[in-house]
């Protein structure tokens, strides 16, 4: 049975963002808070834990994932950008952004576009989830916390324990309430475009 890890918002104590990822780290599944709302997040390598948040949210293999990346200059590892789009997404990052870009040889085949190599990254904007990655030292493969059948996400750390607490190893509690979609931008093309807006201000990239 999992449990809640409170850290505090805007300076989470070390101690227990060194718990969580020596957790993660050890294969586990868990649920993080973002400057969207909180997401179902396991290591990009470890794919018994990716299987397992398959499993909790039901997802089809065609499902693909969000590598939570801690910078642009991570990000910039896992996916191919040319300039113009590397300065639209460092405008807007961290931030509430999804980009999709062609994925590098860095990124496991199982988590691109069968057929177009593509790969959705953000870096988001929430310290404990900022601390998080620079303790782990990788990006995590990163999904919404929306219930099978359910159109809403959920919203709280007790929510998403009483829900499925046993399913996971820990929710990483900073009273996060902000909750929403990303704006989504494709930067795989010859020139970006909007594939969903959200919380991300789409003006901010001259749209």
């Amino acid at each position: 049975m999992g449990y809640i890890l409170k850290v505090l918002p805007d300076s989470p104590q070390p101690h227990r963002i060194e718990q969580a990822a020596e957790l993660l780290k050890d294969g586990a599944v868990a649920a993080v808070p973002t400057d969207t709302g909180f997401s179902l997040v396991c290591r990009m390598e470890d794919k018994e834990a990716m299987d397992k948040i398959r499993k909790i949210r039901q997802l089809g293999e065609k499902k693909h994932f969000t590598l939570l990346c801690q910078s642009l200059s991570e990000m910039s590892k896992l996916a191919r950008v040319n300039n113009v789009g590397y300065r639209m997404a460092k405008s807007v990052t961290p931030g509430p952004f999804t980009f999709i870009l062609e994925a590098t040889r860095e990124v496991p085949r199982r988590l691109s576009h069968p057929s177009k190599k593509t790969i959705g990254l953000r870096v988001p904007d929430n310290k404990a989830l900022q601390a998080l990655l620079s303790k782990i030292g990788e990006p995590l493969i990163g999904t919404t916390m929306i219930m099978p059948g359910e159109d809403q996400p959920l919203s709280s750390a007790w929510e998403i324990q009483d829900r499925i607490g046993d399913q996971l190893a820990f929710v990483l509690d900073d009273d996060s309430t902000t909750v929403g979609d990303t704006t989504v931008v494709d930067l795989s093309l010859d020139e970006p475009q909007i594939i969903r807006e959200g919380l991300g201000d789409k003006s901010l990239l001259g749209f």
